[in-house]
């Protein structure tokens, strides 16, 4: 890498970009990018670093740039097209990504669901014990010059994770996602023994998971989970007004007692791959249990705050495994509070392959309100609409519209869940809104 040269992110707002972008300014490299003008939160911390962003235009191609393009963006985007005409050196966020890793110890953390808040608890942990540069999947990112370590995100989409040889990682789950892409379950599988494959020194992997059991390596493969088959073992779970307690057995010996600031037995699995990780690279058991408990969580995983009284919570959940697990942590904190849930599904081939499994999975909630579905970049229409969803919940759940919030407000000391990777978050600050609104006129 070149201290002179200039890196142009194409797609900076995008969660992995963004992070990316911070984790090279951070190590004194100089940064800018393009990407639409609508604003995303990913773009908070680049403002904050003063990394230049420009809208996208062909125009801010020229000589002196080296261009790390967004996976999102195809060789047909304009930025793309004027790079390659002036010769420039075009390379993906993933490649480019893959590349950075040799020069330290690399964590990889991936799977199906969990990968962020895995991701953001080792960061954590990790970054306050030893050297740590990390990049989360929820746009924050951060280099450190003498760091010694690496912890990434790795997506499976498209099997981008592919471009990472890391020396270890960290497996939370194999669920069957992304049907725009992978076939079924089986090729979802496929993707992941094949990162297994590339691992230089240790899977970690969840034992709870059927598929993740599968795996085979020639690197060993340390399982974590609540049964008793596992490496490192979760036992003696309770929950209290503030959190989990766990004792933690390694090969069937006492290792030691954790807490975490968090609810949901998926907490705990994070927290137990990150204890194990550490235990493997023989970090202070002490500075991990002390750690753990200041961890803040990760953008858009479990968010709350309080307007009036309503619990609002926004969570980036967008597949029913999330849903579940989302609510299921909602009922453990407030056990004497109505839920509501109010999801936006993310792309029509998710919607239409997993719509029983979403219906089931919302039917946890006391109350359930569905927004319009949200496309993406690859797919803007299908063919299955909202109403089709709702029809399938019990009790027929309601759909917002932007504009409306006020059934909600029927609702009152309970608490109200926005789910979605789209942008959801709107529709959670109209509420806002209204709440506020309604206080005043009281």
């Amino acid at each position: 890498m070149n201290k002179d040269t200039v890196y142009h992110f194409v797609g900076i707002k995008g969660s992995g970009m963004s992070a990316l972008a911070l984790v090279l300014h951070d190590k004194g490299f100089k940064v800018q990018g393009s990407d639409v003008e609508k604003y995303f939160f990913t773009q908070k911390n680049l403002e904050e670093a003063h990394v230049p962003m420009f809208t996208f235009s062909k125009d801010n191609i020229h000589e002196g740039l080296t261009i790390i393009a967004g996976n999102a963006f195809p060789d047909t985007h304009e930025e793309i097209v004027e790079a390659k005409k002036l010769g420039l050196e075009v390379i993906r966020y993933h490649d480019f990504l893959g590349e950075l890793l040799h020069s330290y110890t690399s964590i990889a953390i991936t799977g199906s669901h969990g990968k962020t808040s895995t991701t953001g608890l080792l960061s954590h942990v990790m970054s306050n014990i030893e050297s740590t540069s990390y990049l989360i999947g929820d746009g924050t990112g951060h280099g450190d010059p003498d760091a010694d370590f690496f912890v990434l995100e790795a997506c499976e989409y498209q099997r981008h994770f592919l471009a990472y040889r890391p020396d270890y990682a960290i497996m939370t789950n194999i669920d069957f996602d992304h049907p725009d892409y992978f076939r079924d379950i089986n090729d979802v599988f496929d993707a992941f023994q094949s990162m297994a494959d590339q691992v230089k020194e240790a899977v970690i992997a969840c034992g709870d998971d059927i598929y993740l059991r599968k795996l085979k390596s020639n690197v060993p493969i340390f399982y974590y989970g609540f049964n008793e088959d596992n490496d490192y073992q979760a036992r003696n779970l309770t929950r209290s007004t503030t959190g989990s307690q766990f004792d933690v057995y390694v090969q069937d010996q006492f290792y030691g007692h954790f807490e975490i600031p968090t609810f949901g037995k998926h907490n705990v699995l994070n927290a137990l791959a990150v204890i194990a990780t550490a235990h493997l690279e023989k970090i202070s058991k002490e500075k991990v249990q002390e750690n753990l408990l200041t961890f803040e969580g990760v953008k858009r995983r479990f968010t709350e705050k309080i307007v009036q009284d309503i619990i609002i919570i926004d969570d980036y959940a967008h597949h029913p495994s999330e849903i579940r697990a989302t609510i299921d942590a909602a009922r453990q904190k407030y056990p004497d509070k109505e839920i509501i849930a109010v999801f936006q599904p993310h792309t029509f081939t998710r919607t239409i392959a997993l719509m029983e499994e979403f219906a089931g999975a919302l039917n946890l909630a006391d109350v359930t309100f569905l927004c319009d579905i949200f496309g993406s970049a690859r797919e803007n229409v299908g063919e299955v609409k909202i109403e089709d969803l709702a029809e399938k919940i019990e009790g027929n759940a309601s759909i917002l519209k932007v504009d409306n919030m006020s059934p909600l407000l029927d609702y009152h000391d309970a608490v109200v869940i926005f789910m979605g990777a789209g942008d959801v978050q709107k529709f959670e600050q109209a509420y806002e809104t209204l709440l506020s609104h309604t206080a005043l006129t009281k």
